[in-house]
């Protein structure tokens, strides 16, 4: 509960009554599992990071951990970042191969270095040195998603969105000019969806000449279209008020080899005030470095903003920085998972969909577990950078 506020002093945040924990949807057991935890006294860490494992675990998961998608080469490089709010300390690694649970190597370097964050061979060697076991995590259906791609997708070489250079692809529908956001339409344009049917529709022929097994045809082309930014953020509160956040990944599919995003970046893809509350992040990582998602939502609610408000602030950065030209922020996406001290919370999302799913979702579990839709900054779907 807030509280109280004036002009010329920060706001103070309560404890919950009762633990919370907000992250987006899994299909396994792991939210309830860690929510129990919590009950039961565990540290804020060590739980949000039990639903981290889950999906480092699962390889039809194939944004993290077991399974994640690999790099332009072929090799699955992960990342991951934890904040501890008792300690107010942090832990990072960045494009570690062949080492399935970072989340937990992230906390390693929290507490058995002095340093904040390794990366690349130097975190897989630390790694192994702890005791973590050394693998091969590419699986044989990601393997067969890469080779699709390598055949048929396109490449991250040359201008980034955010260039003068950067060209459009061919099939690409400019939305509209340059513009405030005010002024923005809230719905896609007709002829987008069409459009993305048609790519799909495409990809799936593709996959079957490609001998993919038909039960991941549609994963096939998902990720041939959208490639994976994957992503799992996790945050937990105690009814002591204390916080933790966890994020790990696989990055960018078919990334170029030794790319980091946002994931493990202290005050990107993760952060954490123990006075105040967390913030992390899925979505096109390189536009959340930019804004800093995760640290501008904590200080926006240390200011006084609502979760809600603080992540659609977020929202508006990302799309200041392209002057909010539609023609290209309709190939980016960010999705911001927020919790407050006093246990308040929100999900908020750049597009109200992905390709032709439904709406975007995020989990909580604050004695009761369900899923609510994320509030979002455009009505629409996000089109593929990749098309064929």
């Amino acid at each position: 509960m807030l509280a109280g506020a004036t002009a010329n002093a920060e706001p103070t945040f309560s404890a919950p009554k009762k633990p919370v924990l907000i992250t987006r949807e899994t299909g396994d057991h792991s939210v309830e599992e860690a929510y129990q935890m919590l009950l039961q006294g565990e540290d804020t860490l060590t739980a949000a990071l039990h639903v981290c494992a889950a999906r480092e675990d699962d390889p039809a998961d194939h944004s993290v951990g077991y399974g994640g998608l690999p790099n332009e080469a072929g090799v699955v490089e992960l990342d991951a970042s934890v904040m501890h709010g008792p300690t107010r300390r942090c832990g990072a690694v960045g494009a570690v191969p062949g080492i399935r649970h970072v989340g937990q190597l992230a906390r390693t370097v929290m507490e058995r270095t002095a340093h904040v964050m390794l990366a690349g061979q130097g975190a897989h060697d630390f790694a192994v040195a702890e005791g973590f076991v050394a693998e091969n995590l590419l699986t044989e259906p990601a393997r067969k998603i890469w080779l699709l791609w390598k055949e048929h997708g396109r490449g991250f070489w040359g201008p980034g969105l955010d260039s003068p250079d950067f060209k459009l692809p061919p099939d690409a529908q400019r939305a509209t000019p340059p513009g405030a956001i005010s002024q923005l339409p809230r719905h896609p344009a007709p002829e987008d969806m069409p459009l993305v049917k048609q790519q799909i529709e495409r990809g799936l022929a593709l996959a079957k000449e490609a001998g993919i097994p038909e039960s991941l045809h549609r994963t096939a082309v998902r990720e041939l279209l959208w490639p994976t930014t994957g992503t799992i953020n996790v945050s937990a509160l105690n009814p002591k008020g204390e916080i933790s956040s966890a994020t790990t990944t696989s990055g960018m599919a078919f990334k170029i080899p030794g790319r980091l995003g946002d994931s493990p970046i202290v005050g990107a893809g993760c952060f954490v005030d123990p006075e105040v509350g967390s913030a992390g992040a899925t979505g096109n990582g390189e536009e959340n470095i930019k804004v800093v998602g995760a640290h501008t939502i904590v200080e926006l609610m240390r200011q006084g903003r609502s979760p809600k408000e603080a992540g659609m602030e977020a929202l508006r950065r990302i799309a200041k920085n392209y002057n909010n030209d539609m023609s290209r922020l309709r190939y980016l996406d960010m999705i911001y998972y927020i919790l407050r001290k006093d246990g308040a919370y929100a999900g908020v999302s750049l597009w109200s969909t992905r390709g032709i799913e439904s709406r975007k979702k995020f989990v909580v579990h604050d004695g009761t577990q369900r899923t609510e839709p994320c509030e979002y900054l455009f009505e629409g779907t996000t089109l593929s950078i990749h098309p064929f």
